[in-house]
Order: C-alpha cells, then structure tokens, then sequence
C-alpha cells in the first residue's frame, strides 16, 4: 500500500477539538507526561501490517480530529494498567508504590482514602473495571488478589470504598460537576483519580501545537477485539527521555482504546494503560448504586478535607515564616517554577535552607542518605545528587534547589548550571 510523503501542519485540527458536546467524567492512573505537546503533524496514512486489521488510509490529522469529534458517553470494560518507571525501593519497607502499606490519615478515611490508593498505580501491574454512564455517573474498581478498591460517582455523591478494610469515604460532587469532564475530579478528590482509562492520556498527549513533536500514523492493530488505528507521537528534542507514545484509537468511534509510553532508554514499555474488554452500551443504572456494608466505617471526606486544608495552611504559613523560603519568587529565592519548553521542561523548586544553610544536605545522615538513593555529581552550579528512574531524572543541589524532568542527567546539570549565572 502506498505511503503519502509527510506534510508539516501547524493547526487546523484545535479547532476540531474545541466541541461543546458534553464528555463522560473519567478516571486516570496516577502517572503524567508533563509538558507533552503534539505537532508537526505528518501526514503519514496508516497501512495494515501482518496480522493487522485492513482498514481506510487515514492522515495523521485526520486521526487526531477523529479523537476530538468522539462523543462516546456510555462505555463499560476491564483496563490493564502497567508502569514500569525503574522507581527505587526506599527505606523502611516504602517500596515504589508502597509507601508503608498505603493508609491515609485517619481523618481522611484511612484505607478508604483515594489519596491511599494513588502509589499502588505507581508501579507493577494492576487491572481496573471501568463503567460510564455520561458526566454524572462513572465507576472504576482496582481488583485486587484479596480486596477490590473502588470509586463511585452518581449524581451529587461520591463514595471511595475499600473492601479490604471495610471503609468507606462519602463526598459531595460540586454543583458544577454535571457540566462535563473538563470539570476534573469531584472536590475533596485526588486530581490523579480523575482518568483511569486511556482517553486523558491521549488528551494530554494531544494539549496544544507546537514544534517539539512529530505525529504521525503507524500500523493497525487489535485492541480488546476492535479495529484500531495507531497515532505515534516522538520527542523532536534530543535531550528528552520518552522514545514514543502510541496511542491506538478505535476506528469506528474515535475513543483511544490503548497508551503506551516507551523511554529512549528502550526496554518495557514505562506507562502501558489500555482495554482488554470493553463495551460501548450503556451500563444498568445499579452499576452506580451503593450503599455501605454493615459494619462498614463510613467518614464524612468532605469534613475531613476541610480539616486538612486547614493544617495544610498552618503548614505552608510555617514554611512561608522559615529563613530561605518564598513561594512567590523562583528557584533563587524559593518556590516552584518550570523552565525550557515542551518535552524537555524542568521544574524547579527552593526547598528551605533549614539549620546550617548551605550545603547542610550534603552533611551528616541526610548527606549518607541522599548517597543510598541517588549519585553525586558536580557541575558549575556546585554539587548534588542525580536520581534516576526509566523516565523521569531529579537533581538535588546541596543547597537544596530540586531540578525534576523527564530529561537526561546532562540537561539538569545544565539548567543547575544555568542557574547559577
């Protein structure tokens, strides 16, 4: 089959992706690619490979405006989520995911909390079932060996429940929540719980135009038994350490059914979030009906998130008061913000200087520590610590400047060194 000669497109297809249609509130594994934009749009058709389904030629941003003009609203079905990211096992039994067994604070439901839940996803292999039903009503349960974990949104009620433990946490979605999914997660939620399917990643791989990526179309494939296209989605920037995103989209309806996110390091893939069954008719109306077991302990989150906010604000009023910290200036003088451009944005943070000032992390048992978890390296801007995983790359300066990003080991000494000028 003939294959079109790539063509550059800088637009045309936002347009197509700012439809009012309502959306159905999803669910999304707690695992983001910041700063992912797609464009430099070649217009590269697909062409079945061996064992692949035959399907019509399409262009890249054809496919792209396919995705934006899908308005799925009822779906149900099983999604596998696999996250390999290379995270180091840290002291004390808090393994990548771990986190010491995953229990919030009492106040915020214990067990039941979905903040618990959050580093689970965060590594190894997990299944989820998923049902919509439009923007007021979505489910999604993490199955467990022993114990099911699940998050139920019907109407102007929230429930997150945990078998294992026999809680439950009760919100109230906002009044604003029908409005649609760009709504994000009803209040008193993690954002990371907002998508758990591979719609949203692909959105996010989607956000906006620019000219640090290449997308193009590649073989067709089967997923959960439907026909479907594949975007491939590349870093232009070298110092990047993504080596692709494929996300497979159904060719009769739009919806993304599969993403996967390879480092340019190879290997497994690092993010692999896609459906092994699923199911496009509406799901039956007790889908989304619960009610707490017997003997279930049952908290009020939204009482409790209210309590948090308010020792989150004693917190930060503390911080704001210790010498060394300004959470309105940039790294030289504290707080938080992001340098360089699309995939190869660095996020910056001050962290507080504490006793001693400068170089105190280096020192004593915090300096043996940072030496069990990451290498130390050198550069202009001084010394630090390199800590690596498949994807993401953080350095910690020993004057406590953290510079993170899924960007190589060079391109942090550089933006450190930078810093420094």
């Amino acid at each position: 089959m003939p294959r079109n000669e790539p063509t550059e497109v800088t637009g045309g297809w936002d347009e197509e992706r700012s439809s009012k249609r309502r959306k159905a509130v999803r669910y999304a594994v707690p695992v983001a690619v910041a700063g992912v934009t797609a464009a430099t749009i070649g217009l590269v058709p697909a062409f079945a490979g061996s064992g692949s389904p035959d399907l019509p030629k399409i262009s890249a941003q054809d496919l792209i405006a396919k995705i934006a003009k899908s308005d799925v609203q009822q779906l149900s079905g099983t999604v596998q989520v696999t996250t390999d990211l290379g995270l180091p096992a840290l002291p004390g039994g808090m393994g990548a995911g771990g986190f010491g067994g995953g229990q919030g604070r009492d106040g915020a439901g214990g067990a039941a909390s979905p903040q618990s839940k959050l580093t689970e996803l965060a590594s190894g292999t997990h299944t989820l079932r998923v049902a919509v039903d439009g923007p007021d009503k979505q489910r999604v349960s993490i199955v467990g060996n022993s114990a099911d974990y699940t998050l139920i949104h019907n109407g102007k009620d929230v429930w997150a429940y945990d078998s294992g433990s026999n809680s439950a946490v009760h919100h109230t979605a906002p009044r604003d929540a029908h409005h649609g999914a760009h709504r994000g997660a009803p209040e008193g939620l993690p954002q990371g719980l907002q998508n758990a399917t591979p719609q949203d990643l692909a959105k996010e791989a989607l956000k906006a135009a620019g000219d640090t990526t290449s997308v193009t179309v590649g073989d067709t494939a089967k997923v959960a038994g439907r026909d479907a296209y594949q975007l491939v989605i590349k870093p232009k920037q070298a110092a990047s350490t993504v080596g692709s995103i494929r996300v497979a989209v159904d060719a009769a309806n739009g919806v993304p059914l599969k993403f996967t996110l390879t480092p340019k390091s190879g290997g497994p893939a690092a993010i692999d979030v896609g459906y092994t069954r699923v199911d496009f008719a509406r799901p039956a109306a007790d889908t989304f009906a619960f009610t707490p077991p017997k003997g279930a302990k049952v908290v009020n989150g939204d009482r409790a998130a209210e309590q948090a906010a308010r020792e989150h604000g004693k917190e930060l009023k503390g911080l704001k008061d210790h010498k060394g910290f300004d959470g309105h200036k940039g790294p030289k003088g504290g707080g938080f913000q992001v340098i360089g451009k699309g995939w190869t944005s660095i996020a910056t943070l001050k962290t507080p200087a504490g006793p001693g000032g400068k170089d105190q992390l280096a020192k004593g048992d915090a300096g043996k520590f940072l030496d069990s978890l990451g290498s130390k390296v050198t550069g202009s801007f001084g010394s630090g610590h390199l800590f690596s995983t498949r994807l993401v790359n953080a350095l910690m300066t020993d004057d406590g400047t953290v510079y993170v990003g899924a960007v190589d080991k060079q391109a942090l000494i550089a933006a450190a060194d930078a810093a420094k000028k």
